[in-house]
């Protein structure tokens, strides 16, 4: 059956977001590049993109439903139905996975009684797995609301949920203090975090992810290789004359379309 029109915001809701919504669109150039942003404004209103949410982007940008609902249903960031207090998501791709990762999904499933993509009875917790946390050198991480807890386990996983549903303070591992779900998608949306010191507890990457940047630049080991820029050859690897060290900086590489004497030819069988 066709839906009903999506019901509108309270009328002093209306107005702020409206007020708000005109400070984020005059960021930028065109009106349609603030689409993003404007659906995590009002994802901060109600923790997800509601429907009522997309027509309020596409009335503020002169956009179809259609068009702001792609760009809604796109990006996983995006809310598409209530959700809890904290987003608590588990790293289950590759390193992540095979350091406990999985292990880690899998307990807290059985310990919170929901599965991937849902939320506690209480609205606290919404637990989902997640493909990268971009913090593989901390494997296996969980994030709540983006915010990191590296190094997990099981049973230090089991730890954080428990607090989060009892009201206890918790505290990343690294990064500003935690916030509610609604918070931080304001946070997103471009406003200033206000909190009392949050924006310099920040801070930059931790400490693993440092340790591979000192070694490249060969700080800490007197023999250790060096990456050189662009261009440039590592000072312990001098190449053989003649000899040569292909790499995604040497790109494009000869294909079969751009080098006739080495056209293509059947594929060969599997060994040959």
């Amino acid at each position: 059956m066709p839906q009903l029109p999506a019901p509108a915001y309270p009328a002093e809701v209306l107005t702020r977001l409206e007020a708000d919504a005109k400070e984020v669109i005059a960021r930028y150039p065109g009106s349609r590049s603030a689409l993003l942003p404007l659906l995590h404004l009002v994802q901060s209103e109600e923790g997800y993109v509601s429907r009522t949410g997309m027509a309020f982007c596409a009335d503020q940008l002169g956009l179809t439903t259609a068009e702001v609902t792609a760009v809604a249903t796109f990006y996983t960031m995006y809310r598409r139905r209530p959700s809890g207090e904290y987003q608590v998501g588990v790293c289950t791709n590759t390193l992540c996975a095979v350091m406990g990762g999985d292990a880690i999904f899998d307990r807290l499933k059985d310990h919170l009684g929901v599965g991937n993509d849902e939320t506690t009875e209480d609205g606290k917790v919404t637990l989902e797995h997640i493909e990268c946390n971009a913090a593989c050198d901390f494997a296996p991480v969980v994030m709540v609301n983006w915010e990191f807890f590296d190094n997990q386990t099981p049973e230090s996983a089991t730890r954080l949920v428990d607090d989060l549903i009892a009201g206890r303070t918790v505290e990343p591992t690294r990064g500003a203090p935690l916030c509610t779900y609604k918070e931080t998608a304001r946070i997103l949306a471009g406003f200033p975090d206000e909190r009392p010191g949050a924006v310099e507890a920040s801070g930059g990457a931790g400490e693993a992810s440092l340790v591979g940047l000192r070694l490249a630049r060969g700080e800490g080991a007197p023999h250790a290789r060096v990456v050189g820029q662009r261009g440039e050859t590592p000072r312990d690897a001098q190449p053989e004359k003649g000899a040569e060290h292909l790499s995604s900086h040497d790109a494009p590489q000869q294909t079969s379309a751009s080098d006739p004497e080495h056209p293509a030819g059947p594929a060969a069988e599997e060994g040959e």
